[in-house]
């Protein structure tokens, strides 16, 4: 299947959102891996095309001729061609071993990175197009390194230049003030989402991404609910956001258990909506809350623009629940979807993750761990890497 030109043209808003490649994925199947992913950013737009497996992570050739900067991989790829309407880029196209990218006019220099298959992740072509002559100092990473690359230093400028850009990422721990969340004899929803979401911001902060935190205590942003959920939401709208992860803590049965996550959407066949009114107030609130999300989420059906930021949801939520299980052993619930009314604007890529069972006697008991707090934190956080490609 190739990218229409009608659906690459669709308007695209100038914020870090990732948008095309996500619609060949999200129509085409695994089999489309020749369309990019595309992210504009400040200072450089990047194309981000998946490749097969087994694809060699050897330093690509690449080529610059006017407008035209084609790379030579070690392995075919699907045929594929398509317009593109992002900054510093007009077109791509793939046939055989060799992907050009069209340069918008004005635009002469380009970079091609190899990265090996990571976790869920597979092994990717990265194509970063700088839109401002400081956007050259932003490559992509080196694909193999014989030694481990030391992290960049902070950066300090006189107050008269740009300054540094770096990714954003908006951690909303679920609940917290008037709003407890689940209650167990092990642990409280909104103290172990807390903790969890500190642990993120750590990490994260400390490989260079700017964190927003929803709240960074017990605090709430409304005493209404669908106030309150309307806040968080809003925050992954606000400015340039790469991606809005909203975390929580289930309740069930004894024999409950296991890790769950979740994008934006209408849910599953079967599937049961009643996390969904739980996560969104509750009682007559959370219904009517579920009922408007579930509103837009037939919308969004029909809104192909919409399906492709869905895509980089999908995406994401798949990253978060492979590092969660690998890294804590828990069952695997699975990635779904449903009208989390926190993530219903797909603006960007924003995702809800049910980290455990508090009210489950194996579980419950963990959640109440420093330490397991650390490690889900800390597993959340390299997904959150993996999927900015800062692995």
């Amino acid at each position: 299947m190739t990218c229409s030109s009608s659906a690459v043209r669709a308007p695209l808003p100038l914020r870090r959102v990732f948008v095309l490649g996500a619609l060949c994925l999200s129509l085409a199947g695994p089999a489309a891996q020749a369309a990019p992913r595309v992210g504009t950013h400040r200072g450089y737009t990047r194309l981000v095309f998946d490749l097969p497996a087994g694809a060699s992570a050897a330093k690509p050739r690449t080529a610059l001729s006017g407008t035209r900067f084609q790379v030579t991989l070690g392995q075919s790829l699907k045929t594929e061609s398509g317009s593109l309407s992002a900054p510093g880029v007009r077109a791509y196209a793939v046939k055989g071993a060799a992907v050009t990218v069209t340069l918008a006019p004005g635009h002469a220099k380009a970079t091609a990175t190899v990265l090996p298959r990571s976790g869920a992740q597979p092994a990717r072509l990265v194509v970063d197009v700088p839109t401002s002559a400081g956007a050259a100092k932003v490559p992509a990473r080196p694909a193999t390194q014989s030694t481990p690359a030391a992290r960049p230093a902070a950066t300090v400028r006189p107050a008269s230049t740009r300054a540094v850009t770096r990714p954003r990422v908006v951690i909303d721990a679920g609940h917290g003030g008037i709003d407890p969340g689940m209650t167990s004899r092990w642990v409280t929803e909104k103290d172990v989402t807390l903790a969890v979401a500190r642990r993120v911001r750590d990490v994260l902060r400390a490989r260079g991404v700017d964190v927003v935190m929803v709240r960074d205590s017990d605090r709430h942003l409304s005493a209404d609910k669908a106030t309150d959920l309307d806040a968080r939401s809003r925050l992954a709208t606000t400015g340039e956001v790469s991606a809005y992860i909203s975390i929580h803590v289930n309740a069930g049965g004894p024999s409950a258990q296991g890790i769950e996550t979740y994008y934006f959407g209408q849910p599953l066949g079967g599937q049961s909506r009643s996390l969904a009114v739980a996560e969104n107030g509750g009682g007559s609130v959370g219904q009517e809350l579920t009922r408007q999300a579930a509103g837009k989420a037939q919308n969004v059906l029909g809104d192909i623009v919409a399906q492709a930021k869905l895509s980089f949801s999908r995406q994401l939520a798949q990253q978060v629940q492979h590092s969660l299980i690998q890294s804590t052993g828990a069952m695997n619930r699975g990635v779904h979807t449903d009208a989390f009314y926190v993530i219903r604007n797909p603006n960007t890529a924003a995702i809800l993750t049910e980290i455990g069972f508090g009210s489950s006697p194996k579980e419950g008991p963990l959640l109440a761990t420093g330490a397991y707090r650390d490690r889900v934190g800390s597993a959340i956080a390299q997904a959150i890497l993996s999927f900015l490609h800062m692995d």
